[in-house]
């Protein structure tokens, strides 16, 4: 029986381009999930904030009803409303209360705000000055 040689050169190339490819898709999906993980961790953190601060709103909002209840007048601004600004971490919470009479009041707005701080770090980048 007549043996056939087996040319191994096609063969190895095909198996380091695939195991080439491969490790580039794991080094992609590993950076994605870190990407993930921490825009997931900011979101937590900013949900987090944010009932936090509608929380403190609604209890607001409750001792200005138990204000109510014992007598006390809301004394409105010049345009006819009653702000409460509620801050805390990097948001704020913008409460306007339209006064009802003596028995109660109106939300008239309620606007959950983020400060913007902007980004000025560019990393490694040369920033057009020399030392």
């Amino acid at each position: 029986m007549k043996e056939v040689p087996v040319k191994l050169g096609p063969l190895a190339l095909l198996l380091t381009v695939i195991s080439i490819c491969m490790t580039v898709l794991a080094i992609l999906a590993f950076t994605t999930a870190r990407a993930d993980l921490s825009l997931a961790r900011t979101y937590a953190e900013t949900v987090k904030e944010r009932y936090s601060l509608e929380i403190l709103g609604q209890q607001y909002l409750q001792e200005t009803a138990d204000d109510l209840r014992q007598g006390i007048v809301l004394m409105p601004d010049a345009d006819g409303m009653v702000h409460e600004m509620i801050e805390q971490g990097s948001m704020k919470l913008d409460i306007a209360l339209k006064p009802e009479g003596s028995a109660g009041y109106r939300i008239d707005s309620w606007k959950v705000e983020r400060r913007w701080v902007e980004d000025t770090d560019i990393g490694n980048l040369w920033d057009g000055t020399w030392n």
